[in-house]
């Protein structure tokens, strides 16, 4: 695929420029080496801490790439995907293969962003993709907060993914983008998508009064929530992450609903790690999908992200929600 290094740095600077900021030099160098890679059919994983700037510049490639046969999947919205097709193909042989293929289509590129694995289940399927992939010979570049081999931490589980580690290590060469700075805690533009969202001690006037408390359904189950107004989803933090919700819901109503309201956020530390992992599986969704969302809290942000802090795997979360705005009303009684 023929794609410059200048054009494509010029391209994504221009891009930049028009949102306000400028590139720094190591993601100068990581628009150099896709392009590099692009033009030698090549593939590569990209990985460093939040925030710097990894999914931005892949996305921006990838949209600056002269060719429609591209796709891009980010990792809840695939493995729903995934998962709907092969149900959907149960019965037939080679279930997996030809889901693959559903998703796929007839992409010559493929651009997976925030590539993790956490569950023994999602290795193996995610194993079966990068098998599929390489052997089609696809372009593949991927975003990701480990390194390949830091993949799936757990050490109980991580022998499960290491055919997986072994297929990016043999088919894509690797970049690191580091760096000291988390361009989300920079001022952001809150215009639209994600950035656009607030954390606030107020709950938005007019609060669902009782009769506006409702269900929504999603794939043939009913979901509490306090409100659905117009492209406005209401739901309590107990609703969205202390009941047995699951990324499913989550995309669905990301996908319906371009805005939400998150009432009575605890502080992070004092749920169990079911609703931990709930709520950050939820703004992992909400920020790829750009749900302005609106968090209703006793807590400020700062306390809640610093008691974030203490699990692992929270980090992607801790560096959205510095993208949101903070008001400055006083706490509820």
């Amino acid at each position: 695929m023929r794609v410059t290094s200048s054009r494509a740095l010029a391209t994504i600077e221009a891009k930049a420029a028009s949102a306000g900021f400028a590139l720094d030099d190591t993601q100068r160098e990581l628009i150099a080496e896709l392009a590099r890679v692009t033009r030698a059919d090549g593939s590569l994983f990209i990985h460093g801490p939040a925030g710097r700037g990894k999914s931005w510049i892949a996305n921006a490639y990838f949209d600056a790439l002269p060719t429609p046969r591209k796709t891009r999947v980010h990792f809840h919205g695939f493995l729903d995907a995934l998962h709907r097709s092969i149900h959907r193909r149960r019965d037939e042989q080679d279930a997996v293969e030809r889901a693959i293929d559903d998703v796929v289509g007839d992409s010559r590129v493929l651009f997976f962003d925030e590539f993790h694995v956490h569950d023994s289940g999602d290795a193996r399927l995610l194993t079966r993709l990068l098998e599929h992939v390489f052997r089609q010979d696809l372009i593949v570049f991927a975003t990701s907060n480990y390194a390949p081999a830091d993949l799936l931490p757990n050490p109980v589980w991580h022998h499960m993914f290491e055919p997986g580690i072994a297929l990016i290590t043999e088919n894509m060469q690797t970049f690191e983008l580091a760096g000291p700075t988390d361009y989300r805690a920079t001022p952001q533009d809150h215009s639209s998508g994600f950035a656009a969202g607030t954390w606030t001690h107020t709950v938005p006037e007019p609060a669902p009064a009782e009769d506006e408390a409702t269900f929504s359904p999603v794939r043939g189950r009913e979901f509490p929530v306090l409100a659905i107004r117009e492209d406005e989803l209401w739901i309590s933090f107990h609703q969205l992450c202390e009941t047995p919700t699951s990324t499913i819901e989550y995309l669905e109503w990301a996908r319906i609903h371009p805005r939400w309201v998150v009432t009575d956020v605890p502080a992070f530390d004092v749920v169990d790690r079911e609703a931990q992992q709930r709520f950050i599986n939820a703004v992992d969704v909400i920020a790829d999908l750009g749900v302005a969302t609106t968090f209703v809290s006793t807590h400020t942000l700062p306390e809640f992200l610093a008691a974030a802090t203490a699990r692992p795997d929270a980090f992607r979360m801790v560096s959205r929600m510095q993208l949101l705005r903070q008001t400055a009303d006083k706490r509820m009684a």
